[in-house]
């Protein structure tokens, strides 16, 4: 596995793969790898001949007061996790190199963006936006992947994608979860014994509104409370928000419908962890209250 850092020589290395006729998939992450994001490497694998993976903690999607620089770094450790995983090249820049001196241009993302991660954290979708455009002109990829768990992401990096004519298939990979439910996150070794106990308090919280919605349950403002009191139940945690969206938009929705996102916030101790839940409800069975199964709860 090569492992570049400056721009002018991974534009070399890929030139060289596309004289060769090779296609290339693209999987960017912050790094502190564990298996979900592996399960990207894989996925993009099965979609492109070669594959680029990024390590790099963006500063501009980190608010003040956030964990920019606590966040783990460990390239050594991920380019081995990268390279065993079947990864062709890691690219892990300097910030200078992403936001070089002077540097001022920034894509604000709109739609999909607002309320929710957008609300609460002002500014983080513009530096994903942004850092994510940078890395699309820099790979030019046919394919890049992007983990389910960030559902909100996903559709704001779809959206922008498609409002500003990216020739790149954006493909989105299942949530991977450790034994108990709790869906993997860098994050996770924030918590204490206790904490990462408590933390499962989300998927169960999903799990509660799946099997409402399984059961018939169509009012969107129903699951919501269903959610809201399993994690309020919890003492560990302190819930941010549980909601009922639309899967393009990310707009609340009133009645439980087509292709919708029940996405989930909170705090467990001083750790900040989001989960969600994707499914597809016809709406041929939605008056007869069958539904079809969560994409990956």
């Amino acid at each position: 596995m090569l492992r570049v850092r400056d721009a002018a020589v991974l534009r070399q290395e890929l030139a060289g793969w596309r004289r060769q006729g090779d296609t290339i998939g693209f999987v960017p992450t912050m790094g502190a790898l564990h298996q979900g994001h592996l399960s990207l490497v894989g996925l993009a694998r099965s979609r492109a001949r070669r594959v680029v993976a990024s390590v790099f903690v963006n500063p501009t999607q980190f608010g003040p007061g956030e964990d920019f620089n606590l966040y783990p770094r460990q390239l050594g450790t991920d380019a081995v996790l990268l390279e065993g995983a079947g990864c062709d090249l890691l690219f892990a820049p300097d910030v200078e190199t992403l936001y070089p001196r002077g540097h001022t241009t920034f894509v604000d993302p709109g739609g999909p963006a607002a309320g929710l991660e957008g609300e609460r954290r002002p500014g983080h979708f513009r530096g994903v936006a942004t850092v994510v455009c940078a890395f699309f002109h820099l790979v030019r990829p046919e394919v890049a992947v992007f983990g389910e768990k960030d559902a909100q992401q996903l559709a704001v990096v779809r959206r922008m994608a498609r409002d500003l004519h990216f020739d790149v298939d954006i493909v989105p990979a299942p949530t991977v979860r450790e034994a108990d439910g709790l869906a993997m996150s860098s994050r996770n070794a924030y918590l204490s014994a206790a904490e990462r106990q408590a933390a499962t308090v989300l998927v169960r919280a999903l799990e509660d509104a799946a099997a409402a919605i399984a059961a018939g349950e169509r009012s969107a403002d129903e699951v919501r409370r269903r959610m809201r009191r399993v994690v309020d139940g919890e003492p560990l945690a302190r819930l941010e928000y549980a909601e009922v969206v639309d899967a393009e938009t990310f707009q609340p929705v009133a009645t439980i419908a087509g292709r919708v996102v029940l996405p989930v916030a909170a705090w467990i101790g001083r750790t900040r962890l989001i989960d969600n839940l994707q499914l597809t409800v016809g709406e041929a069975l939605a008056a007869a209250g069958g539904a079809h199964g969560p994409g990956n709860p």
